[in-house]
């Protein structure tokens, strides 16, 4: 610009290009005999303090949350571990009262199955035994008609037809 004007043939001086750009310098000269260029600075200085504050404290927390979470994780494994430790004992103890009691239930019908049996070989004992008792009864009654009187050949074949028809009957 200054060339322009020293082109056209006027002095610098008198230029307005001219006084502007020596305001400025002139300010700029006081900004820094003032310390302003400092105290920018300054301010900078203390702003990059404090941004590097705060990302020194976001890792920070960043680290606690992730030691939280890895915590976290840890415990829900034990935990789902303990769970399933707990289904499987529970399954074994389910098994284990099912076995017993299909046992049990063995047990008690064996038992009662003999218990059936004694009942049913004693009804059978005392059945035979009635039986031989009746039997030994007709023997007696017969054989003391016999010896009580005389007895023809047809009193003979009536009484053993008797004795036969009473023991049919004593066995049925």
């Amino acid at each position: 610009m200054l060339i322009a004007a020293a082109a056209k043939g006027t002095p610098f001086y008198l230029d307005a290009t001219f006084w502007v750009a020596v305001c400025v310098l002139a300010f700029l000269a006081l900004l820094l005999w003032k310390g302003a260029f400092k105290a920018m600075g300054n301010a900078l200085d203390e702003r990059a303090k404090t941004i590097e504050t705060q990302l020194d404290e976001a890792r920070r927390l960043r680290e606690e949350a992730q030691a939280l979470l890895a915590q976290y994780q840890r415990k829900q494994k034990e935990a789902e571990e303990q769970a399933e430790d707990i289904v499987a004992q529970a399954r074994k103890d389910a098994e284990a009262m099912a076995a017993r009691s299909r046992a049990d239930l063995k047990e008690r019908l064996d038992r009662r199955a003999a218990q059936a049996e004694a009942k049913i070989a004693n009804a059978e004992a005392k059945a035979l035994a009635e039986v031989r008792a009746r039997a030994a009864e007709l023997a007696v009654s017969g054989a003391e008609g016999i010896l009580k009187g005389n007895m023809t050949a047809a009193d003979h074949t009536n009484m053993v037809k008797e004795g036969i028809a009473g023991l049919g009957k004593a066995l049925n």
